[in-house]
């Protein structure tokens, strides 16, 4: 018979990005006595990589647990990004209720929208934390409303949108219902979790069950399945059903069991229906799998995330520079990388081409392949990508095409600019309002296609003031042709080192990516051309010296510092003939094929096509 387990409560933090949602966990974590009292502990201490540490956002969602006098709280921190969307999607499935942070001054954002939406189709109530309250121009009134029009606008029930409202300060540890006067603890927060959130629901008679919703991996006890035990027990050296998404079925022993709390894995001899636990002894475990008792087998429905609607291809690198920087560097090795990565990206798929050291890799965006990129070069591979390209869909309708909710904040001086760069794009206008300090807000609805290298256009054009923040809006009818990047690539003639003599002469041609003294190869990109064609230039040029005594008035020249290009940005840049060479070392513009006259053929070949 199903009952509550009142001593319990697993919740999720949900908020858009920057909001203060792991600031608020690091807060809930010093108030319930995680930490010794003169222990020295790093800011945002769940953003444990270093991609989210550099970047300032949540990747990975995150597990850990608090005792708040006889209840436990079993806490997942999650990404704030929609390119992220399959760590929100499968944490709701372990999870009764959600905190949803906002901003103050800001209220709802775009990415506020889509993590809503997750907690709210799987039922779950909410309580609404308006953090940063003690920032100048907040706006309360407006923050609260908006809010509750957004769960209106997104099918909240009218027990959903009955939602307690808590105002914090997560960098100073405060919490209240009264915003003029919060108390100087978090103890608010805390009692309002154990008053409105619901206790898990469990069948503690029934045989065990657990869907598996993360993983982790020792090098001592192998895969280590994460999820919450629904019905049952589970013991050290339990004998256990593993059932794959497809359905096959396979025996196991559990060799381990734990449960989270105060940042860390504790140990249990036997763990009861109701909490968050992670489960070792199961070894080709994966995400959406079942773990069950095996006289009663059943697997858990498989957890549903959004199709990928961007893709890339990651192919071994075979520049003339190749194998000079990377530790891993073979198709195989490339290959097993890319496998391994399935086990717990859910969003993302790989599928192998026609040729043995080319694979396709599908995500939810250009930042979610962009973090597996720099993750993967940062673990010493070094490999090539290609331009990022959106999925199309066939249907009776006829082709579809990824349309994405594309929100833009503005100057009021660069409405032009933006109307003009989204007409390119074939953006359709949703709403355009302006702000009480002339700021305009717009909503586009746009092709994936028009997006893909639109940021850097964008912050230049308005300067580096604009703000864009997109939501993948579905599948519509193909928007027709776009215009492709209006500038084309300073290519290099011949392997050698970059020479400033060189440089002096083409730095008036365009935007250089190199500086003197760097080596480069035939077919590299190093500068961006400002007419819309490629351009073959000699970098590696040196001047011939006649008279010693002329020589030394070369040496001062006036060049430009070239601009260095970030992963992302070089992503962005890609031409439909070029690929990214990626090192550990280096990031590296390059063309597909590296013989100019082979290239030069094959322009000539389509024009007369």
């Amino acid at each position: 018979m199903s009952q509550f387990r009142n001593d319990i409560r697993n919740i999720a933090i949900i908020a858009h990005v920057d909001h203060g949602k792991t600031t608020l966990v690091d807060g809930m974590l010093r108030q319930t006595n995680v930490f010794r009292a003169h222990q020295q502990i790093t800011e945002r201490v769940l953003d444990s990589n270093d991609l989210e540490r550099e970047r300032g956002i949540t990747i990975l969602a995150k597990n850990t647990g608090v005792r708040y006098h006889d209840t436990i709280i079993n806490i997942v921190d999650t990404p704030g990004h929609a390119d992220f969307g399959g760590e929100v999607e499968r944490v709701m499935n372990m999870v009764d209720g959600v905190l949803l942070l906002v901003d103050a001054v800001e209220g709802p954002m775009p990415q506020t929208r889509f993590v809503l939406r997750q907690a709210l189709e799987k039922g779950h109530k909410a309580i609404v934390v308006v953090n940063k309250i003690d920032r100048p121009a907040v706006r309360l009134d407006y923050v609260v409303n908006a809010t509750f029009d957004l769960f209106v606008e997104l099918g909240a029930t009218d027990e959903q949108a009955d939602f307690p409202v808590i105002y914090t300060i997560a960098l100073e540890g405060r919490a209240g219902t009264d915003p003029d006067a919060p108390a100087p603890n978090l103890y608010p927060l805390f009692d309002a979790i154990l008053d409105f959130l619901p206790p898990p629901l469990i069948d503690p008679d029934l045989p065990a069950r657990l869907l598996v919703t993360n993983l982790e991996y020792s090098n001592y006890l192998g895969k280590i399945a994460i999820g919450r035990l629904s019905s049952g027990v589970f013991a050290t050296g339990q004998a256990v059903t593993h059932i794959n998404t497809e359905g096959r079925t396979a025996p196991a022993k559990i060799s381990q069991v734990y449960t989270f709390r105060d940042l860390r894995r504790v140990e249990r001899d036997v763990v009861e229906a109701g909490t968050i636990v992670a489960v070792a002894g199961v070894p080709d475990v994966g995400i959406g799998d079942t773990i069950a008792d095996p006289a009663d087998p059943r697997p858990f429905p498989p957890i549903k995330v959004e199709e990928p609607t961007v893709r890339m291809t990651f192919r071994i690198n075979d520049s003339p520079f190749a194998g000079r920087e990377g530790q891993f560097v073979t198709s195989r090795q490339l290959r097993d990388r890319l496998w391994r990565e399935l086990e717990n990206n859910v969003a993302l798929r790989v599928a192998e081409t026609d040729s043995a050291d080319r694979f396709s890799v599908s995500g939810r965006g250009e930042l979610h392949l962009a973090i597996l990129i720099e993750t993967m070069r940062r673990e010493g591979h070094e490999f090539a990508v290609s331009r990022p390209e959106v999925i199309f869909r066939n249907s009776p309708a006829g082709l579809l095409e990824p349309i994405e909710h594309v929100f833009l904040e503005v100057a009021q001086d660069f409405v032009g600019v933006l109307t003009e760069m989204m007409g390119i794009r074939r953006g359709n206008v949703v709403s355009m309002r302006y702000g009480d300090d002339g700021t305009v807000y717009a909503e586009y609805l746009v092709s994936t296609r028009g997006m893909l290298g639109f940021n850097q256009p964008f912050l230049v054009a308005t300067r580096g003031t604009g703000i864009v923040h997109t939501l993948f809006h579905g599948f519509e009818r193909f928007q027709g042709e776009i215009p492709a990047r209006a500038h084309g690539s300073l290519v290099s003639l011949e392997v050698g080192s970059v020479t400033t003599y060189a440089l002096t002469n083409l730095q008036q041609r365009g935007t250089l990516f190199v500086k003197p003294g760097e080596e480069v190869y035939n077919g590299q990109v190093v500068g961006q051309y400002v007419r819309n064609e490629d351009m073959v230039v000699n970098v590696c040029k040196a001047k011939h010296l006649t008279n010693v005594r002329k020589s030394f008035s070369d040496i001062v020249v006036g060049l430009t510092p070239p601009r260095i290009l970030s992963l992302d940005e070089a992503i962005e840049y890609l031409g439909p003939d070029e690929l990214l060479e990626v090192t550990p070392k280096a990031l590296r513009i390059r063309k597909q094929e590296l013989n100019h006259n082979v290239r030069g053929r094959a322009a000539k070949q389509a024009k007369r096509l």
